[in-house]
């Protein structure tokens, strides 16, 4: 039987973890040390924005390399438990639990909203316009205007 979000989320799988960063990621990552997060941990940042800010993936990372005292924070696990948060809390809502990550609120690097989220481009664009952000279409992307003006990125120790 497949796992739902949730329950992928409550996964931890023997994270977090921290690794020296070898030879093959040097060039990519530089010298020192890197964390692949727990996706409990990703979730819990993403939950600590509140309503009228934004978060993106850097904070977060930056946020989680603090944390764990390392030079960085896996950009390709992160970015999935990012995902693996927005799944679990769109799964949660449908199930009418009020207390919800607000996945929406977490953009990529640039201000882009993550497409893959639940209710794509759009249905993000919907949830951020009612918070008071202006939203700008390039194509079919999204993006928050101004972004920076409202990023938070002063996560709390956890």
């Amino acid at each position: 039987m497949r796992k739902s979000w949730r329950e992928k989320l409550a996964d931890d799988k023997g994270l977090p973890r921290v690794e020296r960063i070898d030879d093959r990621m040097r060039k990519t990552w530089g010298e020192g040390t890197f964390v692949i997060p727990a996706p409990r941990e990703v979730d819990a940042l993403m939950r600590d924005v509140p309503c009228g800010k934004l978060t993106t993936i850097t904070c977060i990372r930056a946020a989680l390399a603090t944390h764990h005292g390392t030079t960085i924070a896996c950009p390709l696990t992160t970015g999935i438990f990012a995902g693996i948060a927005a799944k679990a809390a769109a799964e949660a809502e449908e199930d009418e639990e009020v207390s919800i990550t607000p996945y929406w609120r977490t953009l990529k690097s640039t201000g882009e909203i993550n497409p893959k989220y639940p209710g794509g481009g759009q249905g993000q664009a919907k949830r951020l316009e009612e918070e008071g952000h202006a939203i700008i279409q390039k194509g079919t992307r999204f993006f928050v205007e101004n972004y920076e003006e409202d990023l938070f990125c002063e996560f709390e120790p956890k």
